[in-house]
């Protein structure tokens, strides 16, 4: 297991090709013809890196164009940056970490060999799981057979039904990984919750067959944005609801930060979701473990369980409030 049961799994979505910064983030620093980006790398050290390169310095394309900081980190191979990346998710509580390099080339061979650099950069940094994460199920074999197993279990990112994927579940055999599956159908998305779940029950039968241990199953339903269909935000939760209740011994999760994708104040729309999802059923959560704060959301889960009769008389609520007094205690006497 990655954590106990009674706690939550968090999958940090940082390293990840497609995330951008708007030009006017306060992180972006602009001086004469050179734009830098400030953050805190891997020893807590305040440090920047250039992205004169890909900044849009033109006003007009400011308004439309985002800063690709992760892709321009890892074609610059700036060990630094996806350090400082890697570091920050995990002090923020991420138990695994998202890695993903599809939006860095169109060509396939070119992105599986920045796959080829990057998961050694990355298992160089930290010894959490890395979910390998594409598109293109080729680039997810090149990351599994050069995953470093004596650091850490790789993750699959992920099986779905579409025709050409179901080849993942026998490597996740093979190679002793965790597997995420999400509600994709063979031709098209799911509609509605009902959807999502005959997709899930068809991939749970998949993997039923290839023997993949209960434990070693992430089922994403799939978080769709609430700006693109009202309903959207139900579908998901009663999905999760239905599945929980379906397979208890399996971990359940989703992209839940697409909930609030073109709505102001994200993270506040996060969180309510979040908490949702929780009560709903689910025990992992793949967010920004830096915007959307990872205790409160533990210290929810472990309170409602025990609210819920979930955990009696709150035991684990209690031996996890015991250990944070504890942690507490020896870092004031450090």
């Amino acid at each position: 297991m990655t954590v106990k049961k009674d706690g939550l799994i968090v999958i940090g979505e940082n390293v990840n090709a497609t995330r951008k910064l708007k030009p006017s983030s306060p992180r972006i620093l602009l001086d004469g013809n050179v734009a830098r980006i400030r953050y805190i790398n891997a020893g807590g050290d305040e440090a920047f890196m250039d992205v004169s390169e890909v900044f849009p310095w033109d006003e007009e394309q400011r308004k439309k164009v985002l800063v690709p900081h992760v892709s321009h980190a890892i074609k610059t191979k700036n060990v630094e940056y996806i350090g400082g990346l890697v570091a920050a998710q995990e002090r923020a509580g991420a138990t695994i970490i998202d890695v993903c390099v599809d939006e860095i080339a169109v060509d396939p061979e070119e992105r599986n060999d920045w796959m080829r650099w990057l998961l050694p950069a990355i298992q160089k940094m930290t010894d959490k799981t890395l979910a390998i994460d594409s598109s293109d199920p080729e680039t997810i074999k090149v990351g599994l057979d050069i995953y470093d197993q004596s650091i850490s279990r790789p993750a699959i990112n992920s099986v779905n039904l579409e025709p050409g994927r179901d080849n993942l579940i026998p490597l996740a055999k093979e190679y002793n990984a965790l597997l995420f599956a999400n509600g994709s159908g063979r031709e098209a998305m799911p509609a509605d919750d009902k959807e999502r779940v005959e997709n899930m029950k068809a991939l749970m039968g998949m993997m039923d067959d290839a023997d993949i241990p209960m434990d070693d199953r992430y089922l994403d339903p799939l978080v769709f944005p609430l700006g693109a269909g009202p309903d959207y935000g139900n579908h998901y939760l009663d999905a999760v609801r239905t599945l929980h209740e379906a397979y208890p011994d399996v971990h359940i999760f989703g992209g839940h930060s697409n909930i609030s994708f073109g709505l102001p104040k994200r993270i506040v729309f996060n969180h309510a979701f979040l908490v949702l999802c929780i009560l709903a059923g689910c025990d992992t959560l793949m967010i920004d473990p830096i915007v959307n704060l990872v205790p409160p959301l533990v210290e929810f889960k472990l309170a409602a369980d025990a609210l819920l009769a979930n955990d009696p008389y709150g035991m684990n609520y209690i031996k996890y409030c015991r250990a944070q007094a504890k942690a507490a205690a020896a870092a004031a006497n450090a």
